[in-house]
C-alpha cells in the first residue's frame, strides 16, 4: 500500500518537475483559460504547450472541457500553488542563506 502511495507521489512530483509546466501552473494560478490563451503567454508552440498540457492532466493536476471548439483546462486542487509557493519558500531560504555565507567571507 506505501510503495502505491509513493509511485503515486513520484507521478505527481515528476509532473511538475519541468519549467514549462510550472509556468502553466502559474499562468492557471487565477483560474480556467484556454489552450488558445495559454500557448501565446508561453511564447512557444501550440504542440509543445500541449504535450505539457497532456503531462499534467495525466498526472491529475489538470483537468480539461471542451467549450465549443475550444479546449478549456483548468486546475483540479489548488493546493498544488502550495506544494509550489513551499518549494519558492524553501529556495528562498537557500538564497538567503548563501548570501549570509558569502557576506561573511568576503565582508
Amino acid at each position: 500500500m506505501k510503495s502505491e502511495l509513493y509511485q503515486m507521489q513520484a507521478e505527481v512530483c515528476k509532473a511538475i518537475a519541468h519549467p514549462t509546466r510550472i509556468e502553466i501552473l502559474q499562468l492557471l494560478r487565477d483560474g480556467e483559460r484556454c489552450v488558445c490563451e495559454i500557448f501565446p503567454a508561453m511564447k512557444i508552440e501550440q504542440p509543445n504547450v500541449s504535450r505539457h498540457l497532456s503531462v499534467l492532466k495525466k498526472a491529475g493536476i489538470l483537468s480539461s472541457r471542451k467549450d465549443g471548439l475550444k479546449v478549456i483546462y483548468m486546475v483540479n486542487d489548488q493546493r498544488i500553488y502550495e506544494v509550489l509557493d513551499l518549494v519558492t519558500d524553501m529556495l528562498k531560504g537557500q538564497l538567503d542563506s548563501r548570501q549570509s555565507a558569502l557576506k561573511s567571507v568576503v565582508g
